[in-house]
């Protein structure tokens, strides 16, 4: 088969051959017609971010496409269905190799492109949302990168689960996007500090969930925003992750808990449980229209490299797809 590889001396993507996957007991081998794009994709490309032990080398982490084989064992799926899922790696590939129990039905009415744009941007979402944030209807929540995959996912879910939610972007045209997926405030951080509009939104009370896609440059801001007993999730650090004279006074004033969380690595058996939790959670807000992903552009998988500079030049509203053909 096809992938797409990265040439070492020089980051540079490009396509070459590879032996076809195998799919063992309890697996599906699915043959891809959409992956996407993700941050960690442009740092494993740059060495930043190799992939966990036992997953594939090749970049990317999600895809949607049509079963080609299934495992022994396997019940529930046969060739022909249509499936997407979350991977390790591997998604930049004419064809994969899942966990069965990994899969997920794609909905009525869902293109294979749509679909590759859900797994990473609303299980990450998901998980630091509900599982973790434990976000209840009524709550604030402030969510950064508003405009990202994983942003716009979590602006979608905040809003069916009725919280109100505080939104960061950098430009107005990413604010009025995250203003029509239902955002119930925005701020452009690059023109005034959010604190303000957080402790103006909540009287001065602060949000009960911030979801930090930033780091380091958003610390003093964030200790600001946040409410007594808050939940702080740590998903990224775009802003940096060095900090110097970190006063830790705030987090036992406020009693805040801190919680770093990745995806990628987590165990299998916690990714299967995600996504039937996800799944139980989607599928009929996907099926009426509820919900939906934010696509900004399609490559094809041949323009993997403009796909990529894309992303880097931090010019996507959501998603950045690449058709596999």
């Amino acid at each position: 088969m096809k992938a797409v590889f990265v040439d070492e001396r020089n980051q540079d993507l490009y396509i070459g051959d590879v032996h076809d996957p195998i799919p063992t007991e309890g697996e599906l081998l699915v043959k891809v017609k959409a992956s996407a794009v993700n941050r960690a994709d442009l740092l494993q490309r740059k060495g930043l971010y190799p992939p966990p032990p036992g997953a594939s080398n090749i970049l990317g982490l999600e895809m949607a496409g049509v079963i080609e084989g299934v495992g022994s064992g396997v019940t529930g799926w046969k060739e022909g269905d249509h499936v997407y899922a979350l991977l390790s790696g591997g998604g930049y590939a004419e064809k994969v190799v899942i966990p069965a129990e990994m899969a997920m039905k794609i909905p009525d009415g869902m293109s294979f492109e749509e679909a590759a744009a859900v797994p990473e941007a609303f299980l990450t979402a998901y998980l630091n949302t509900v599982e973790l944030g434990h976000l209840q209807s009524g709550e604030h929540v402030l969510i950064h990168a508003g405009a990202s995959g994983v942003g716009t996912a979590a602006i979608q879910i905040a809003k069916e689960i009725g919280a109100i939610s505080i939104v960061t972007a950098g430009s107005a045209e990413k604010l009025d996007k995250c203003l029509a997926l239902g955002a119930n405030y925005t701020v452009n951080y690059k023109e005034e500090d959010f604190s303000n509009m957080v402790h103006a939104v909540t009287n001065g009370s602060g949000v009960q969930l911030i979801l930090d896609f930033i780091g380091a440059s958003y610390w003093d801001a964030n200790i600001k925003s946040i409410g007594i007993e808050g939940r702080w999730i740590l998903i990224g650090v775009l802003g940096g992750q060095q900090l110097a004279n970190v006063n830790l006074g705030a987090f036992l004033q406020k009693r805040i808990q801190f919680i770093g969380s990745s995806l990628r690595t987590r165990s299998k058996s916690f990714k299967i449980e995600l996504t039937r939790k996800f799944e139980a959670f989607s599928n009929e807000k996907f099926a009426n229209g509820k919900m939906f992903p934010i696509i900004d552009r399609v490559y094809k998988w041949q323009d993997v490299a403009a796909a990529h500079q894309y992303m880097e030049e931090n010019r996507n509203i959501g998603k950045i797809v690449l058709k596999v053909e």
